[in-house]
């Protein structure tokens, strides 16, 4: 990006590429006019594949009319979707930006491993590209199709100033951010730097009958899916056992983390690195624990 030229930014997401959230995120970029937009992204649903990639097979992209943007639907994950979109084998040039999402459903503290949307932002940083990920905490009941747009447009200047700071080669290389817009986003209380928590949804496991039409309740997204809506369970043999998950409670964080700000009402933007380090008493620990391991008799193990 040079001059007075417009910043090129790849969309991706994994909730797929017909998914509201996306389809909000893209339309909301092109009003601004601001900005060229390529869009390569999961040609259906790939919550919660964390950062798989294909490996084995080829990918196969096709494309779509997304007015405003050039786009591609593919067959792979978020993070083959972003590889792909900025190898320049499937576009000309190599974006200046990646942002993914916007994701139906928070993603803080544990769940952020878990996420596709977070690794589709995470492996344009492996490639070092500026990147962000975006969530809203939709709630069943509560949330609506256009709080996707309204999230868009709160999320506008963020990406804007990123663009500018990457224009002026001042932007930091050393992470990428997550962004979670609040529920109530008409009423959000503005922007607030945060750091990954622990919050995570316990989960547990029952078994079902391949007969029983089962419902599980995903706390991300607080949508009902269908566990036989990619699972068909009459190629199950008889002999085999059918287990679903189901969410056993909830771990929330009481610190001043991303969870905690979300549920306050933030638009919290947390800078995330590739891995996480263990905490300082662990590594404390460990140093001086193996130091001692070749002491240790191997019976003292049983």
């Amino acid at each position: 990006m040079e001059g007075g030229e417009r910043g090129t930014i790849l969309i991706t997401n994994d909730d797929g590429i017909d998914a509201p959230g996306l389809r909000a995120l893209v339309q909301t970029l092109v009003n601004t006019n601001l900005f060229n937009l390529q869009v390569c992204a999961p040609d259906s649903e790939k919550s919660a594949v964390s950062h798989s990639i294909t490996w084995l097979h080829p990918v196969a992209a096709k494309q779509v009319n997304i007015e405003g943007t050039t786009a591609f639907a593919v067959s792979g994950t978020p993070a083959d979707c972003t590889s792909l979109g900025i190898s320049k084998a499937l576009f000309p040039t190599v974006p200046d930006l990646v942002v993914s999402g916007i994701n139906k459903g928070s993603n803080c503290g544990y769940h952020i491993v878990y996420s596709g949307t977070v690794a589709g932002a995470r492996e344009a940083f492996f490639n070092d590209l500026p990147s962000i990920s975006i969530s809203y905490d939709w709630v069943k009941g509560k949330s609506n199709l256009h709080d996707f747009t309204l999230a868009a447009q709160a999320c506008i200047p963020i990406i804007s100033a990123v663009l500018v700071e990457i224009k002026n080669q001042s932007y930091p290389s050393g992470c990428f951010l997550n962004i979670d817009v609040p529920n109530n986003v008409a009423n959000h209380k503005g922007y607030k730097l945060t750091k990954q928590g622990k919050s995570i949804v316990k989960m547990g496991w029952k078994q079902v009958t391949s007969e029983t039409g089962q419902k599980m309740s995903s706390d991300m997204t607080n949508t009902d899916t269908e566990t036989s809506k990619n699972f068909d369970s009459s190629s199950v043999s008889p002999e085999h056992l059918l287990f679903v998950r189901e969410v056993r409670g909830s771990i929330l964080d009481h610190d001043d983390t991303d969870h905690r700000s979300l549920q306050e009402g933030y638009i919290t933007v947390t800078p995330l690195a590739a891995i996480s380090q263990a905490e300082v008493d662990c590594r404390t620990y460990f140093k001086n624990w193996l130091q001692s391991v070749p002491e240790l008799p191997s019976s003292s193990a049983l």
